[in-house]
């Protein structure tokens, strides 16, 4: 399907904000074994970026009482897209509001804005240059993070979901998993902006929930040295899932959770997509390749847990919603 011609150009997965209960454990983690850059912190955050990143930031750990997701963001091409955005949103009664520039460290203006799946979304154009490190080799540490690549939610309705990400904001399929029925239910879907497979993935689930957020490595190694980083350290038990590849988006992966329990995966080798006519690959339900290329199922927690979202105030957590579908293929047990 051809890339829609919005007023509005949404480019990439440009960060994500995780709630954390103790900010100096958290930087601990993310810096000094896995291997982020920290850019700048202040009294309640630590901004922190990949190796090759030019922007500011890509994820913001944030003090605060329970763990869970921030926000979202999304970069767009220009200042007027923000603008349009705006209007999309009071159009469709959408929650919104202004965030002036250096609300967020190393941000211009945004806007933010709850989309209809319930989760806090930002939207930006402007960010504070800093110094890429992509050839820095001597000062590479841990899993040496690149980037972030894609974030992976989990949602009642994933078809309302798709409708609104591709539909609406422009998105692309990349893959599907459908259900075995008749007619064939769709119960999660990956989209991209940038020209890769996925900058979000939709799952069915117990939603507004962040399943994870998705960071890339530059070649496999790497994740099996997160892997050892992490055993060595004595953190193996916050190795949930893998070293594997996924049948979908045919990635090596490696799934963690900070000690929040707030879940990343360390990511790489993926496929380019750079033709507006790519067919999007359809996978059934209970193929167990699809989410391991090797066979071996998923654990019964990468289905069941996910972190909460913050409401639109900033004052609580939202409230989820069961979904309608199994939240999980049949040859997983409940």
């Amino acid at each position: 399907m051809p890339r829609q011609q919005l007023p509005f150009n949404v480019l990439k997965t440009g960060h994500v904000e995780l709630r954390v209960t103790d900010l100096e454990r958290a930087r601990a983690f993310y810096v000094d074994l896995l291997g982020f850059v920290e850019t700048e912190r202040d009294g309640s955050c630590v901004y922190l970026r990949g190796l090759e990143e030019w922007e500011h930031h890509s994820l913001v750990l944030r003090q605060a009482p329970s763990p869970g997701l921030g926000h979202i963001a999304y970069r767009v091409a220009g200042e007027e897209d923000l603008e349009e955005l705006a209007r999309l949103a009071r159009d469709r009664g959408l929650p919104a509001r202004w965030l002036g520039p250096g609300e967020e460290r190393g941000q211009g203006r945004a806007l933010r804005i709850q989309d209809p799946l319930g989760f806090p979304v930002e939207f930006y154009h402007q960010v504070e240059r800093v110094e890429r490190w992509l050839q820095r080799f001597h000062l590479y540490r841990g899993a040496q993070v690149m980037r972030i690549d894609h974030v992976n939610l989990h949602t009642p309705d994933v078809k309302a979901g798709q409708d609104w990400y591709v539909g609406t904001l422009g998105f692309m399929v990349s893959e599907y998993t459908e259900t075995e029925d008749e007619p064939p239910r769709l119960w999660a879907t990956w989209l991209h902006r940038k020209q890769n497979v996925h900058d979000v993935a939709l799952m069915t689930g117990v939603g507004p929930r962040l399943h994870h957020v998705g960071f890339w490595l530059p070649e496999p190694g790497c994740v099996l040295r997160a892997a050892d980083i992490l055993s060595a350290a004595g953190f193996e038990g916050t190795i949930e899932r893998g070293p594997g590849r996924h049948g979908i988006s045919n990635a090596m992966f490696l799934y963690l959770r900070d000690p929040d329990g707030n879940r990343i995966e360390l990511y790489t080798c993926d496929y380019l997509i750079p033709d507006p006519d790519f067919e999007p690959i359809r996978w059934a339900l209970n193929d167990p390749k699809r989410q391991t290329y090797w066979g071996h199922a998923a654990p019964k927690s990468w289905f069941d847990e996910a972190s909460l979202v913050e409401t639109f105030d900033g004052v609580g957590l939202m409230e989820v919603r069961q979904p309608e579908l199994a939240d999980r293929p049949a040859h997983v047990g409940h």
